[in-house]
Order: C-alpha cells, then sequence, then structure tokens
C-alpha cells in the first residue's frame, strides 16, 4: 500500500471538489476513466500515487488544467455545468440565426417567385 503524501492528498482533495461542484458521483468519474469506484477513491483519498497522463485525463474531463489540481483547493474553474450553460447559450444564439437566416431564403424565394425570375 502506497503511504499518503500531501501532495497526494491535496491533489485528491481537488479532484473530489471538482466532483461535487458538478455533483457527480465517483461512479461517473470511474466510468469515464475505465477504472473501479475503489480505484477511483483511492485517487480522492490521497492513497494512490496518480501519474501525470491520468492527472491528464482527469482535468480534461472536469474542463480545467493541471494546475487547478495541484493547486491550493481554492479553484478559480468554473463548474463544468458553467461551461455547459455557455455551450447551451451559444446554441441558442446560432439557432436564432438559423431562423433569421431560414426567414431570409424565404423572402428571396418570395420576390424571385412574385418578379418570375427564374421561370
Amino acid at each position: 500500500m502506497v503511504a499518503k503524501t500531501k501532495m497526494n492528498t491535496s491533489v485528491g482533495g481537488n479532484i473530489r471538489k471538482l466532483r461535487e461542484e458538478n455533483k457527480w458521483s465517483q461512479q461517473v468519474i470511474a466510468d469515464h476513466l475505465s477504472i473501479s469506484i475503489p480505484a477511483y477513491s483511492k485517487i480522492e483519498t490521497g492513497v494512490t500515487d496518480v501519474n501525470l497522463s491520468r492527472l491528464e485525463q482527469i482535468a480534461h474531463f472536469f474542463n480545467t488544467d493541471l494546475a487547478t489540481l495541484f493547486g491550493d483547493g481554492k479553484t478559480d474553474a468554473p463548474p463544468v455545468s458553467t461551461h455547459y450553460t455557455r455551450l447551451e447559450k451559444d446554441l441558442e444564439e446560432a439557432e436564432k440565426e438559423i431562423i433569421y437566416l431560414q426567414r431570409k431564403v424565404i423572402q428571396l424565394f418570395d420576390e424571385i417567385h412574385k418578379n418570375g425570375i427564374g421561370a
């Protein structure tokens, strides 16, 4: 068994905090990482000495960087739910633009039809 180190405990705590902020279970993260729940739990509790590639996977999953995982626990990174909210707003704007362009096409088609162009 690997002894807990201060760094492992700190990183694990930061990962746990990100998971809890996003209201995800350990199962969700473990499934994404293709590991068991006990293996993931050992990461959060600092028992496992996590390699860099695994930390990169975790940071990517939370849409954050490694510095956040190694930070002092005061993460400035928004929860992933905030990221989704921004994406939803972007999608809504894109949908409005599509509707506007569709109306424009219909207007142009009506003009062409009314003027007998292309007949």
